[in-house]
């Protein structure tokens, strides 16, 4: 059975292919952005359906979307906390994203039953919202 660490590391380093991650989730799932919400986008997705969605979408919302590094900073066989970048293009209007991901992994059994990640929102009004910030 997989630790949380790995699971998380499993994630990441295979983010663009979701036929690979949904099989590291377990069928009750959640992945949550929390602060999306704060903009009034979706924030929590549930399960292995809505999960396998959000993960296909991924890439064609952001293409050549990576992460890169990635530090774990809590290490326990069923949770762990990590800090990561990521760097893609923003499909619909060709500007470049970064981003800085602060991210918790519950496992359960071998499979990930929670990810939690933070966001920098600035990217996110900037180049994804197109607001302006000054």
């Amino acid at each position: 059975m997989k630790t949380a660490k790995e699971l998380l590391l499993d994630y990441l380093n295979n983010i663009g292919d979701p036929d690979f991650q949904i099989e590291l989730f377990a069928d009750d799932a959640v992945f949550e952005l929390p602060y999306l919400a704060s903009l009034g986008l979706p924030a929590r997705w549930e399960g292995r359906e809505v999960l396998y969605k959000f993960l296909s979408n991924l890439p064609k919302t952001f293409p050549g979307f990576k992460f890169r590094n990635i530090q774990i900073h809590i290490d326990t066989p069923e949770q762990a906390f990590g800090e990561y970048e990521a760097t893609a293009t923003v499909a619909s209007n060709g500007k470049p994203y970064e981003q800085h991901y602060m991210g918790r992994v519950v496992a359960k059994d071998g499979k990930i039953v929670l990810i939690r990640e933070a966001l920098n929102m600035v990217p996110v009004v900037r180049d994804i919202k197109g607001i302006p910030i000054s």
